[in-house]
């Protein structure tokens, strides 16, 4: 019998100018008698931002997480759920994401541990979610990461200083709004760190070893879509913002049938041992890819070029051996990924020394 990998998408999803505002008829069939109002998770950034306060209850809960400084911890959700399920006896009749990544992931997270009880580390790995959980809107705010399609949701813990997902069919959202007009504002270079995730996203996937007919086919579309983007004059008018929109979804779904590669373990080593962000993080890594993706390293640096974008440096210079070898641990930690990037081998090509020579080009 031949074993085939049975992929989950997004329920239902919603893609337009001001297509938030369809959020409070989304709310509304939730909203039965008995059960408890929404939770809105979203960036702090929005706290002054009245747009998402249309059709809030006097049920509803805001709840504002800070993404600037610091990634996603299990410490952090296992506290935002506390504080949740203290906060009244009902259920919500659902909870809402809006914000980058980090918010939508922590979202995910929670709707999660609702339902399944326990602490947010007991989750980190591979299909330990059991229970379905309380029904999940996405709203992305910034377009890349396609956290907004993916099967995870990804936090560092602190305790063994392990940055890894919650990877479950029962985290992907249930809706999905995609609405460029909420990434007006974003800053010239997040957009393209974290638009940048996209396009790495599906580099990996297409150089990998767990390839699929389906993950090929979005992964080329996403490609196509974010060099438009990025060899364009002015990456952020309104199509642009659309384009990379899409191409962060379609992203999210290509690499939730395959895996990504080389790129984010080491981004991963990063964010764990330096606290550099995730998408930020895969630029810098860039910088040291060009022995693993040769063609899409020199791709990637064009369109630093086009879009003069600083992608900073040195962040690994004159680091101890301790550092190294915590980068090390961090990075070789990635199994999956480092296995459909070089294969099962990969132990004996990325040996403590290699992977330190390759962080040292950071």
């Amino acid at each position: 019998m031949v074993l085939h990998k049975n992929n989950k998408s997004v329920l239902k999803y919603m893609l337009g100018e001001k297509s938030i505002c369809n959020l409070p008829s989304i709310l509304k069939k939730r909203r039965i008698s008995g059960a408890g109002g929404a939770i809105f998770i979203l960036d702090e950034f929005f706290k002054n931002n009245k747009v998402f306060e249309l059709g809030l209850e006097k049920s509803d809960q805001l709840i504002f997480v800070e993404t600037s400084k610091k990634e996603p911890t299990t410490d952090y959700v296992n506290q935002l759920n506390d504080n949740i399920k203290n906060s009244g006896p009902s259920d919500p009749c659902a909870i809402v994401g809006i914000g980058g990544g980090s918010t939508l992931d922590i979202a995910k997270a929670i709707s999660n541990l609702l339902t399944n009880g326990g602490r947010a580390e007991d989750y980190q790995g591979w299909d330990l979610v059991v229970n379905p959980g309380i029904f999940k809107v996405g709203v992305p705010t910034l377009s890349g990461s396609g956290s907004e399609a993916t099967r995870t949701c990804v936090m560092t813990n602190p305790r063994n200083g392990l940055k890894l997902g919650m990877n479950s069919d029962h985290t992907v959202f249930d809706q999905v709004i995609l609405d460029p007009a909420l990434t007006a504002t974003v800053p010239r270079d997040q957009y393209f760190w974290t638009g940048m995730d996209a396009y790495i996203h599906c580099i990996e996937s297409l150089s990998g070893s767990h390839r699929n007919a389906i993950g090929d086919a979005l992964s080329f579309q996403t490609l196509s879509l974010s060099k438009q983007v990025f060899y364009s004059e002015n990456m952020q008018t309104l199509e642009n913002r659309e384009k990379l929109m899409v191409a962060s979804y379609l992203g999210g779904n290509a690499i939730a049938t395959s895996y990504v590669g080389m790129v984010h373990p080491f981004s991963a080593g990063l964010s764990v041992v330096l606290g550099t962000h995730h998408c930020v993080g895969n630029c810098i890594v860039m910088r040291a890819m060009e022995e693993f993706y040769p063609k899409e390293f020199e791709e990637f640096w064009k369109m630093v070029a086009v879009q003069n974008i600083k992608i900073p440096d040195n962040l690994c210079k004159n680091l101890s051996d301790e550092k190294f070898e915590q980068l090390y641990n961090s990075t070789i930690i990635h199994e999956k990924p480092l296995k459909n990037a070089l294969g099962e081998d990969f132990k004996n090509i990325l040996t403590p020394e290699k992977v330190r020579e390759i962080f040292e080009k950071m």
